[in-house]
């Protein structure tokens, strides 16, 4: 990988917008197929799924070689996370929940070698070819084409967005509708509730104009990704492949079901 631009930074700088998925199944050939229906990212959630093993880097040897950026979404407790997951190749690292400015500036200097940060250096990893390359290049390689996220969920980091979008190093935010809708006392995820979509619109024209990438999520038939691009999101991320494979069985059951008579 460290001989190659990373394919989502290139495509964001060529055509100005990238489009992803998300991979719950931690299935290789999922990942294989994301990538030949031409996903600029496969995103691996570490948040809400309990992957302390080696399949994570298997999963990103696979979307390298596949052609797709693989993305690491992390925990925000523990930013030396962030070194972990561009050592074993994250092409791209989305840190959750950071409420504020000092928060995300420890994500940003955890993910770059001084002086730009505090990363400490090994070459004895995936991402440095096991000591292959020369170290300054690498170096140099890893401050540049991995790309660097922080989510906003809550609203102690709606307060300071405009500050935290201009933090040097910072490549993309994205918003989450479901735990802000939370943190506001909603029932539940509330996308469409007036108070989540200002935040929403907020968070994006913030980053917008800062020059920082803006991520969103969108249903994973694709239906509102032109909402979430007027809204001002450039990375679209389209549902998740077991959302994927529950409607798609759900329909074609209904469907069978429907055409043979069967209950």
């Amino acid at each position: 990988m460290f001989d190659r631009p990373n394919p989502m930074r290139a495509r964001l700088a060529r055509e100005g917008a990238v489009t992803g998925t998300a991979c719950f199944a931690w299935s290789l050939g999922v990942v294989e197929v994301a990538a030949l229906a031409g996903f600029d990212w496969v995103r691996f959630d570490t948040e809400h799924a309990w992957r302390r093993d080696d399949l994570l880097e298997h999963l990103v040897r696979a979307a390298w070689l596949a052609g797709t950026t693989p993305m690491i979404r992390v925990d925000r407790d523990d930013p030396l996370l962030v070194r972990k997951a561009l050592e074993i190749g994250a092409g791209a690292v989305l840190v959750s929940d950071i409420r504020t400015v000092a928060e995300a500036e420890a994500v940003v200097r955890a993910a770059h070698f001084p002086p730009a940060g505090t990363r400490g250096f090994s070459g004895n990893n995936f991402a440095a070819g096991w000591q292959r390359h020369p170290a300054p290049a690498w170096i140099e390689w890893s401050n540049r084409e991995p790309m660097i996220g922080v989510m906003v969920e809550h609203p102690d980091a709606v307060a300071v967005i405009e500050q935290t979008v201009r933090i040097p190093g910072l490549d993309f935010v994205t918003f989450g509708p479901g735990d802000y809708s939370v943190a506001l006392g909603l029932p539940g995820p509330s996308r469409r509730h007036a108070l989540v979509e200002a935040a929403a619109r907020r968070t994006f024209a913030a980053a917008r104009a800062a020059g920082v990438h803006a991520m969103a999520t969108a249903g994973g038939d694709g239906a509102d990704a032109a909402e979430m691009r007027m809204m001002g999101a450039d990375m679209i991320e389209l549902g998740n492949d077991l959302a994927a494979l529950s409607g798609a069985w759900t329909r074609a059951l209904a469907r069978s079901r429907a055409e043979g008579g069967a209950a």
